[in-house]
């Protein structure tokens, strides 16, 4: 399945850009799918069709979903006290009632990644098109997967569940209680769900859509989320220049926007995006009609994939070279931290463990540069490691 994620500022009109590229899709005739994270129903109001709880058909070939978080909350819950009864009993705690449960801060967005991941794997559509949270929000949804798994395996590491036979003993030698057995049936359940989602988010057909409206503040969030995208290795296929005024002729008092407009869209021109601008329709769109007038761009069967190549220079210079394309990197704000096999690397306010492969791991980083958009990050090979005339 080909999935594009859509998102960029808030009030930039992503909801309706995401609305108008699924139906453009079903009416080629590609069996689409909207899901909106959206909490009220703005995808309905732009497609003239109401979105809820339950995918429902909008058009044809096309299904929208916009899930609820609260309740696939309550179900969540309800199954975890299940689970749980025999420990919750042994400590007399009371139980949740479904109808005293509210949403707890992070639970929204683990439904919503829940949600996708299914819609993901589902073999009814063959385009998912995801209406993301504004931006920051979004850019931590996107990294959550990653994240909460590593925490898993630090905090709940797999193999010592080959001491299971082991634990009681160990309890009454050390004096101190065990994880229970549920513990880390539930940690693995939680590791394999969110490994579905990541699997789908760094799928070579999985792609980002920015949305912004080209001025100032439009170029800011488009700088920000291209550099945590990049560092995340989401694929950003194109930029979505929305609500593009017309050229006005005369003494117009729009004057003075349309330059800014247009030093924007030029210096867009100049990013590694694929910029399509959208025109204003002097109203906010409603309906297919409108929709189609945006001429927001098709759907590309083969997305280019974010590559982290690395290149091999040792008889030139003894170094081999991982090239990360970070744009919109300041060098200033970038740092680099060797962790075992993993390197720490930090671009302004984003940060990431990123697990190195295999042939870097033989080997000690010699030096780093950022030279246009790209992190180039040098490794020499250990002698201890790499044997002589050895790869």
């Amino acid at each position: 399945m080909r999935t594009i994620l859509i998102t960029g500022p808030g009030g930039s009109g992503r909801t309706t850009v995401a609305a108008a590229t699924a139906l453009a899709a079903a009416r080629e005739g590609t069996r689409t799918l909207l899901l909106s994270a959206d909490r009220t129903d703005t995808p309905g109001a732009a497609l003239g069709s109401a979105t809820g709880p339950a995918p429902a058909e909008a058009a044809p070939n096309l299904t929208t979903w916009r899930p609820d978080a609260v309740a696939r909350f309550r179900e969540d819950l309800t199954a975890f006290q299940e689970r749980a009864a025999n420990v919750l009993d042994l400590l007399g705690a009371a139980r949740l009632d479904a109808e005293e449960v509210t949403p707890l801060p992070g639970a929204e967005e683990l439904s919503f990644l829940r949600a996708l991941r299914d819609a993901a794997l589902s073999e009814r559509f063959d385009l998912l098109v995801v209406d993301l949270p504004p931006l920051p929000q979004a850019l931590a949804l996107l990294a959550l997967p990653e994240e909460l798994r590593r925490y898993l395996r630090r905090l709940l590491p797999a193999e010592r569940q080959a001491a299971r036979a082991l634990r009681p003993v160990l309890g009454r030698l050390a004096g101190v209680p065990m994880p229970a057995d549920w513990l880390y049936e539930t940690a693995a359940r939680w590791d394999v769900e969110l490994a579905a989602v990541e699997a789908v988010l760094t799928d070579r057909n999985t792609a980002v859509r920015l949305v912004a409206d080209p001025g100032p503040a439009g170029a800011d969030a488009v700088r920000t989320a291209g550099l945590g995208l990049a560092l995340r290795r989401l694929s950003t296929e194109s930029l979505i220049a929305n609500r593009v005024l017309p050229e006005a002729t005369g003494d117009s008092w729009l004057s003075s926007l349309l330059a800014q407009q247009r030093k924007t869209l030029a210096d867009w021109q100049e990013q590694p995006y694929d910029v399509h601008p959208v025109p204003h329709l002097g109203r906010d769109p409603r309906g297919g009609d409108d929709l189609t007038a945006l001429g927001v761009p098709t759907v590309d069967p083969a997305p280019a994939p974010a590559e982290w190549p690395v290149s091999d220079r040792i008889a030139e210079d003894g170094v081999l070279v991982w090239h990360i394309p970070l744009p919109g990197a300041i060098r200033d704000e970038l740092d680099l931290i060797r962790r075992g096999d993993e390197l720490v690397i930090t671009a302004g306010t984003f940060r990431r463990l990123v697990p190195l492969p295999s042939a870097l791991r033989r080997c000690t980083v010699s030096g780093a540069a950022l030279r246009e958009g790209e992190l180039r990050i040098r490794f020499t090979p250990d002698p201890a490691l790499w044997p002589a005339g050895g790869r």
